[in-house]
């Protein structure tokens, strides 16, 4: 089975809040993120939700814009990077991505700084700014996206 995809409109931000606590508990060790879209379509937004739905609504989740990496303890952990101020993708190499792409969840703001080095089986969700709210675009392997959204149809 190859890649499929899924389009959700998201009205409000609770909607975005929504779709991060439905998928937050299906995810495991090696399952990447990448976060595409342009500033405010809610890329940061949806990863907090996601990060407080498996860590706990007290999580205190800090924007990776300047540190690059925000690495949260968990079986497994999981990684918020925010690689905008990457120049090279050997710089995400630097940060220890790779082997987080293995053993970890790994939220990738700005994915395309990593050039050829995004993971072949990452899924892609891409925000979009739509009136008042958002639209949200999901791809990626059918396997996973089966996993995370069963009622797609095939």
């Amino acid at each position: 089975m190859g890649d499929i995809s899924l389009t959700l409109d998201l009205p409000d931000a609770e909607a975005t809040d929504a779709v991060a606590h439905r998928v937050a508990p299906g995810l495991r060790a090696g399952d990447v993120l990448l976060l595409e879209g342009p500033v405010g379509a809610g890329k940061s937004h949806f990863a907090r939700a996601l990060i407080r739905a498996r860590l706990g609504d007290e999580t205190e989740v800090p924007s990776p814009t300047f540190t690059l990496v925000q690495t949260y303890p968990g079986t497994p952990d999981i990684w918020h990077t925010d690689l905008y101020r990457l120049s090279h993708p050997d710089e995400a190499l630097e940060l220890g991505l790779a082997e987080a792409f293995e053993t970890a969840i790994c939220l990738v703001e700005w994915p395309e700084r990593l050039g050829a080095l995004t993971p072949e089986q990452a899924i892609r969700l891409r925000f979009e700014h739509a009136g008042d709210g958002r639209r949200l675009c999901l791809s990626g392997p059918a396997d996973r996206l089966l996993h995370l959204f069963p009622e797609i149809p095939t």
